[in-house]
């Protein structure tokens, strides 16, 4: 496949994402594959992660999906679907700069007695932000937010985690 017909099948799949109801491990499972088409082929890391935000809001329709990524000594905004947001998060602060400074995913069920949350949209009521690790270091997190209380739970933490492997990190 040529370069040109590359494009306009991976064009044809983004405008195809096919939007499944179920359970939620149903839809991460649906969905996977077709993330991973979107990622195939295409080699710039600011695409795949705006095609990645925009699949999972799609898919289920939350407040605010996307990406802060570490640049010198702070998490800075990458790609992302929803409402405007916080530009820049400091180690150690907020949902985002914990999960950064603890290399973990950090499931919120209320964000209100999350000590130190940021509130960049005070619709936000749940979180999940999981890290984008590269040699055992974190380069970014992928962030999530809900208007939901307790939208999150190890099902999202296990297939979320899945989806941020398959980004080819620089």
């Amino acid at each position: 496949m040529n370069h040109k017909n590359l494009h306009s099948y991976i064009c044809t799949m983004a405008e195809d994402l096919n939007i499944i109801t179920g359970t939620k491990a149903e839809q991460y499972e649906s969905l996977i594959p077709q993330i991973q088409g979107l990622l195939e082929g295409e080699t710039d890391f600011v695409a795949n992660l705006a095609n990645v935000a925009a699949a999972l809001k799609e898919q289920f329709g939350w407040l605010w999906v996307g990406f802060y990524l570490v640049k010198n000594d702070e998490l800075v905004l990458g790609p992302f679907q929803g409402p405007v947001a916080c530009t820049r998060i400091k180690k150690g602060k907020g949902v985002c700069g914990t999960s950064w400074d603890k290399a973990e995913t950090l499931i919120v069920p209320d964000v209100e007695k999350f000590p130190g949350h940021i509130a960049c949209s005070s619709a936000s009521k749940s979180e999940i932000v999981v890290p984008l690790m590269k040699n055992g270091k974190v380069v970014g997190v992928l962030d999530i937010d809900s208007v939901s209380l307790s939208e999150y739970d190890t099902t999202d933490q296990e297939y979320l985690e899945k989806i941020v492997e398959l980004i080819s990190l620089p």
